[in-house]
């Protein structure tokens, strides 16, 4: 993307004769008089574009606009209005309800009669709730309004299947470094000055925008409007002192959460552990609780480390404890402290993958009994029914293995946890392998009878 507008000037609506009004915001002022002239979005508005083509076309169809904030959204939507000639009706989904939409499609059916469409812009459509959503579905069908909703969230989540079976999602991508240096081009030509920031200042100011035209034009005008004006142009550090940057784009309760979450566990599990630490930051930085975060890192050291290194879970039930003790941001470190050593320890989903598989065994034969000579034998009686006949107490056996099956009887012999060959899993292994080859051997015909039997009271001391 080379800027947000096309050519050097902003296009101006040859009907409005009094100029700019007072007051006017300046990313108002700038917003783009026809789709020609807004550039960033080109894979939906080129004329390769879906929207390019409907424009084309003349013939425009429901959609959902989803975008972070400041990429043209309502600017789209108000000029798709104007390049086919549909009655433009905006709509707030924060500020509206049901009377205000009957009013909307009763006027929208009237200028149907007349023979002009409605295009129904409706902000924030994710804030409607289900059955408020489900209000469109018989004026999208019948024609009465062509539907073009805006929404920061995920549409799958937020919006009704029927509306999103009757409507296209058209992905707007966060601008570019081009695209709102073009922007920052765009407000000097409108004031007739250039910004008083050096290259570095204007290069922090792009960062502080992050990816919203409309802030950064914000940041813009706010510097223009400095008195007195700086004596010499701001680099990074003195930016900061006099504009305030953006909040990050972070919702702790919808998409983005489970994005940047999704981001730490698969970095953790590639042994990223610098990607990893910029994701928690950047949790941390939009306000997520730390609770959360040393919850999901705790689960990752069962699930993706597991016995490789068996003290990772141990380390992070320990960070959280520090947590809880200091607090922030002091207790913010000892989490780095944790992503660090989650990132850089041996990998292994084995005890994972065995509970899976166990779990999956146990479903499918839960009404099988243990075999009769592990059972306890706590009453004459139950000893008489061969409760725990035949038992042999490993520790009185060679190696202290007796190789006994502890499987249900009539169930095969299965093997959940297959250790890996890195970290603590490697010993792991090696056990399992000698206890497998004592376990044949104890099994072979010539070594029946010789194990012994438990001791007197043995069995009482193994009971639960």
């Amino acid at each position: 993307m080379s800027d947000l507008f096309a050519g050097h000037a902003p296009p101006q609506d040859p009907h409005n004769k009094s100029g700019p009004k007072v007051g006017q915001p300046l990313a108002d002022r700038l917003r783009p008089a026809t789709l020609n002239d807004v550039v960033g979005q080109e894979h939906l508005l080129g004329p390769e574009g879906p929207i390019g083509r409907m424009v084309a076309a003349r013939r425009v169809t429901s959609m959902v606009l989803w975008g972070p904030p400041g990429v043209g959204k309502t600017t789209i939507a108000r000029l798709l209005a104007k390049g086919t000639d549909l009655f433009f009706q905006p709509l707030s989904a924060v500020f509206s309800g049901v009377a205000d939409l009957r009013k909307i499609f009763e006027a929208a059916a009237k200028r149907r009669q007349m023979g002009q469409g409605t295009l129904l812009f409706v902000d924030e459509i994710h804030r409607f709730n289900r059955s408020q959503q489900d209000g469109f579905l018989p004026y999208m069908e019948d024609g009465t309004i062509i539907l073009v909703g805006a929404t920061t969230e995920n549409p799958s989540f937020e919006l009704n299947a029927a509306v999103l079976s009757r409507s296209q999602v058209m992905v707007l991508r966060r601008l570019d470094d081009a695209a709102l240096d073009g922007l920052l081009v765009r407000a000097e030509q409108d004031a007739g000055r250039p910004l008083p920031v050096t290259a570095d200042g204007r290069s922090a100011l792009r960062a502080m925008a992050d990816g919203d035209g409309r802030h950064i034009l914000t940041l813009a005008e706010d510097l223009f409007a400095l008195t007195p004006q700086p004596a010499a142009p701001l680099d990074a550090a003195g930016l900061a002192k006099v504009v305030q940057r953006r909040a990050p784009v972070y919702d702790k309760d919808r998409e983005g959460h489970y994005n940047l979450i999704s981001a730490v566990h698969k970095s953790l599990r590639g042994s990223d552990a610098d990607a990893a630490l910029y994701w928690v930051s950047r949790m941390l930085d939009g306000g997520e609780d730390p609770t959360y975060i040393l919850r999901r890192l705790t689960r990752f050291a069962a699930e993706d480390i597991g016995l490789a290194d068996p003290q990772a879970l141990q380390i992070a039930i320990s960070t959280w404890e520090t947590y809880d003790r200091l607090g922030s941001p002091e207790g913010e470190l000892a989490i780095a402290m944790l992503v660090i050593y989650l990132g850089t320890a041996p990998k292994s989903n084995a005890v994972y993958a065995a509970y899976g598989e166990a779990r999956a065994s146990a479903r499918s034969t839960g009404s099988l009994m243990p075999p009769m000579h592990i059972l306890n034998a706590p009453t004459r009686m139950m000893k008489d029914l061969g409760y725990g006949k035949g038992y042999a107490y490993d520790h009185d056996q060679d190696e202290a293995f007796s190789g006994q099956n502890y499987f249900p009887d009539g169930m095969a012999r299965e093997q959940f946890y297959r250790p890996v060959e890195r970290g603590f899993e490697r010993e792991v292994a090696k056990r399992l392998a000698c206890w497998q080859k004592l376990r044949k051997e104890k099994s072979s015909p010539a070594r029946e009878g010789a194990q012994r039997p438990a001791r007197d009271g043995a069995q009482r001391k193994e009971s639960p």
